[in-house]
């Protein structure tokens, strides 16, 4: 049945083509862009958008920000035109800092945050679902490559661009109101399409950075948002000696290999990081693998078992999904074993539950048992 659909747009190719896509399926389409503050550029014509209501936001500012740059709002709102759509601005940047907060947060406890992840919870189908209804909008989409059918989550056609791991923390009741306009398509096809239509945008690449660290250079964004915060302290080797210092422990992630500062002739990776201690522990890369895992902040798009869970589990964004068995063990907690011990379980990073290509739900990685315990 057509629907009212509010439309995340970026100002890339694939939210460029959703739009063409759910116009094709008879849907009333009305575009939204996301400003963040995670950016700040020079006033610009071509971002000059309309804010979207009342909704006790932060007032746009006489200068334009957005979640990449003031080119991408300008890129989102062309489209928008070609296909006749309405199109709005919404201020995002007091949510967002709560995100940047997050990130920070956990990078000074010695875990590896996602902030894509909680940016889909809190944001695009948190507050945005929020904004849908209060414009009488039946559904949300975006240009994440998953799908959506009966209520159920599902990977993407295109297993090169599937999304639904960052997409395990929605809260169900919003499922059946979300809608993934090019999950069923490969990327290839999408730039296809957009070339067909005359889109710009069709050779614009994919952003490979975290929006509001566009230099990679996670230390120096976290020193700006935490200037006295001082995480230096000892490089050791899993027996305890003391092999080497570093400038901070928040700089680093489990199963990093470059950038260690120190030379003892065999490869070295970071097997564990003590927050409390300032201390970073490296060793070789058995030391690396671990075969259960704590999960905390577990959501589940299905009853939660109230048995052992057979499924196969994915423990970071490029992992393949491996054969596990899932435990409840409290509330919104699980224990996680694989059949084999995988390499860098990380606290901080995300779990996924999937049964074939559906997605059951996931939770955020507390602790790992090492292999060699």
């Amino acid at each position: 049945m057509p629907k009212r659909v509010l439309l995340a747009m970026s100002g890339g190719v694939d939210s460029s083509v959703s739009a063409h896509l759910l116009q094709q399926q008879g849907h009333e389409v009305i575009g939204l862009f996301m400003r963040t503050g995670a950016h700040e550029e020079p006033p610009s014509a071509s971002c000059a958008l309309p804010v979207l209501g009342d909704v006790n936001q932060s007032e746009t500012r006489s200068h334009k920000r957005g979640c990449c740059s003031a080119a991408d709002a300008g890129d989102a709102r062309r489209v928008a035109d070609k296909f006749d759509i309405p199109f709005y601005a919404l201020d995002f940047e007091h949510d967002f800092g709560r995100i940047m907060d997050y990130f920070v947060d956990e990078y000074t406890r010695g875990r590896t945050p996602n902030p894509c992840v909680m940016c889909n919870n809190w944001l695009k189908f948190g507050r945005l679902w929020e904004y849908a209804r209060q414009i009488g909008a039946d559904a949300v989409a975006t240009g994440h490559y998953a799908r959506v059918r009966d209520g159920c989550l599902f990977r993407a056609a295109d297993p090169a661009k599937d999304q639904s791991y960052v997409l395990f923390g929605i809260e169900r009741e919003i499922l059946p109101h979300l809608i993934f306009p090019v999950g069923e398509l490969s990327k290839p096809r999408v730039r296809e399409l957009a070339r067909e239509l005359g889109l710009r945008v069709a050779e614009k690449p994919d952003s490979q950075e975290i929006c509001f660290v566009p230099s990679n250079d996670y230390h120096a964004f976290i020193r700006r948002r935490l200037p006295d915060f001082d995480g230096s302290g000892e490089i050791v080797d899993t027996a305890g000696n003391v092999v080497g210092r570093h400038a901070g422990f928040e700089s680093f992630t489990i199963g990093q290999r470059k950038g260690l500062g120190v030379a003892l002739g065999e490869r070295r990776y970071v097997v564990k990081i003590d927050a409390e201690e300032h201390r970073v522990v490296i060793g070789p890369r058995e030391e690396l693998l671990g075969r259960t895992l704590a999960a905390n902040r577990v959501n589940w798009f299905c009853e939660p078992p109230s048995q052992s869970l057979r499924c196969s589990a994915k423990i970071r964004y490029l992992h393949q999904a491996a054969a596990a068995t899932v435990t409840v063990a409290g509330d919104n907690e699980a224990a996680v074993e694989f059949d084999e011990p995988q390499s860098a379980i990380t606290p901080g990073q995300a779990v996924v539950f999937y049964d074939g290509d559906r997605v059951l739900g996931g939770g955020f990685i507390q602790l790992r048992v090492p292999e060699t315990n």
